[in-house]
């Protein structure tokens, strides 16, 4: 019993190296030959660069519009982080404080859309028919709809912890409705929020599906997009594919390196009661 209840661990940490390699190798990979020739690059390996080949980054900014496309993706992004912390916290205090039935088959009706795939030729007619396919407005709400779920489950989760004593001597003491929810619930909530913010905007900010799709004018594409257009006109230059690519995933790491133990804060907060 004992030699199994040490190999567990052992095997255990084999596993995760494992699992870490699959990650850790192809970003290797793709930082290594960054700074690498035409030539070098083409290799696809994890040697390292026989010279320093800056000038891939600078090709990027002069070959493509690089900074329009992360205007366009941290403005959609930020929109969606707004809406989604606002609407889904309004949902979940509505849901968790009254006791209505209606308001639960709300609940699990948000609970149904974390299950349910996207349907996205529904959701391009229905814009068509609405005059708003290809704006702003129309990728923000398709976002909005399709991280709601999650938005409004994790807020519900973590109400459940906040005690309704608190509700009722607020409006003994005659705060408004309104007031109670955004002077007191919203600060309590801080932590989910944070975490609604950074997993929203991860999602939105990787995500190639939707802007595929619903950004027609190239004006609004988002980085995702510029990177699809980006390897098929410059595939036969890998170092400066793989200099884009840095560009473009440096928020993203920088972002979960720095707020990760929110992250993981946020999402096992409200989960034991205690």
């Amino acid at each position: 019993m004992r030699k199994k209840s040490k190999l567990i661990p052992i095997l255990l940490m084999i596993v995760c190296i494992a699992l870490s390699a699959v990650v850790i190798i192809p970003f290797l990979v793709i930082f290594l030959n960054s700074f690498k020739g035409v030539r070098e690059a083409a290799m696809f390996n994890l040697a390292l660069p026989s010279e320093l080949v800056f000038s891939n980054y600078l090709q990027v900014f002069q070959q493509t519009n690089i900074l329009r496309g992360f205007m366009n993706s941290f403005f959609i992004s930020g929109s969606v982080v707004f809406c989604i912390n606002l609407f889904a916290s309004m949902a979940a205090f509505l849901i968790q404080r009254r006791d209505n039935k209606f308001l639960k088959f709300i609940y699990y009706f948000f609970i149904v859309g974390l299950i349910m795939p996207v349907a996205i030729v529904p959701t391009i007619k229905l814009m068509h028919d609405l005059n708003i396919n290809g704006t702003y407005f129309s990728i923000i709400m398709y976002y909005t709809g399709v991280m709601l779920p999650f938005g409004t489950f994790l807020f519900v989760g973590f109400m459940k912890n906040i005690p309704r004593e608190l509700d009722e001597a607020a409006l003994l003491e005659g705060c408004s409705f309104l007031k109670l929810f955004y002077r007191i619930i919203m600060p309590l909530v801080s932590p989910v929020i944070i975490t609604v913010t950074i997993v929203v905007m991860l999602f939105v900010w990787n995500d190639f599906t939707g802007p595929f799709y619903l950004v027609t004018d190239v004006s609004k594409w988002t980085i995702v997009l510029m990177i699809f257009n980006f390897i098929t006109q410059y595939s036969t230059n890998w170092g400066v594919v793989f200099a884009f690519m840095m560009l473009v995933i440096s928020p993203v790491l920088l972002t979960y390196f720095l707020l990760q133990k929110y992250i993981i804060g946020g999402l096992t907060v409200g989960s034991v009661k205690g």
